[in-house]
């Protein structure tokens, strides 16, 4: 369950006060919540109703019914960490599925100046969620193929300046949410001395709330710039593999797995995850086919149609080099 993950680690520390709690559980009466005039009794989720038609005592059904409820309150508290930035989490909302985000005629004159001074629509990106769900758009056999327990850790680096809020935590959620929770050491987040105030104490209150011990936040005390701040972040990684990206990215399920196992298989191997593209006016997810990816003489990144033995082959989950 995806809100059980993202709050485990403050059910964790609230542990000592629900083993005291549990001491007096069997005097205590049925949780009740109040909703407008009246009550309603807090029933157990699936899981619980399961155990229980399997012979649980009355003790530990009220156990479990409290950690259910204990999780719910502590979730609640993490959605108003993002409400109090003017921001959304959750699954549904504008952009959802990936599909275009739109704004009305009033919030589109809004947007006008923020959209020029990030490059990209960052007033629409606000009333994006954090976690909304994005297509997956990789070749079946891909979602086939099954990987080792044993896989390395990986440590997520996000370098960024002046990098609009929402973006940079839709990155960090979308890292979190799916990126197996065994694979991901750490995500470090390196300002390359941003001058933004919203870029400061509140995206570091936030993070080390909503994700404690999980993102570690980095700043450079001048502008050092996109490689030696990427050293920066790679100095500061525990990870066994790195993994540098953009602040305004999204991920899919299954993205870690054949990156790490392909540098399992040799740790010289820089690897470049298949990247599909989100549209800088509405949020829309776009597909790319299949593609290297390399550079012209300019140096201007450019996508390479793969080379002809790797068609022949018919396998697009093969890598591409």
């Amino acid at each position: 369950m995806a809100s059980l993950r993202r709050v485990k680690v403050l059910l964790v520390l609230n542990l000592i006060a629900v083993a005291g709690f549990v001491l007096f559980l069997a005097k205590c009466r049925p949780i009740t919540t109040k909703s407008g005039d009246s009550f309603h009794d807090i029933h157990p989720r699936a899981e619980v109703a399961n155990l229980t038609a399997h012979g649980i005592s009355s003790i530990q059904d009220a156990v479990l019914k409290r950690l259910s409820l204990l999780e719910d309150i502590v979730y609640r508290q993490l959605n108003g960490l993002s409400k109090s930035l003017g921001l959304i989490e959750g699954y549904g909302g504008r952009g959802k599925g990936g599909l275009p985000a739109t704004l009305s005629p009033e919030e589109e004159e809004k947007a006008k100046g923020p959209h020029e001074k990030y490059g990209y629509n960052s007033y629409l990106s606000e009333k994006i969620s954090l976690d909304r769900s994005i297509p997956d758009y990789r070749p079946t056999k891909c979602k086939e193929l099954k990987y080792g327990k044993d896989l390395p850790q990986i440590s997520i680096i996000f370098i960024f300046v002046n990098e609009a809020l929402s973006v940079i935590l839709r990155s960090v959620h979308s890292a979190v949410n799916h990126t197996p929770a065994p694979l991901l050491k750490e995500i470090i987040l390196v300002d390359d001395n941003s001058d933004e105030e919203e870029l400061k104490a509140p995206l570091e209150e936030y993070v080390n709330k909503r994700y404690p011990g999980l993102v570690k936040v980095v700043r450079n005390q001048k502008r050092e710039g996109l490689i030696r701040a990427r050293i920066e972040g790679w100095k500061a990684a525990t990870g066994q593999v790195t993994g540098f990206f953009d602040a305004h990215v999204e991920f899919t399920a299954g993205w870690a797995e054949p990156v790490l196992s392909r540098i399992q298989e040799n740790r010289r191997r820089v690897i470049l995850p298949s990247i599909d593209n989100i549209k800088q006016d509405n949020f829309e997810v776009q597909r790319y086919e299949n593609s290297a990816h390399g550079y012209s003489w300019e140096l201007w990144c450019m996508y390479i149609s793969p080379p002809k033995d790797w068609w022949d082959a018919g396998d697009p989950s093969l890598p591409i080099r």
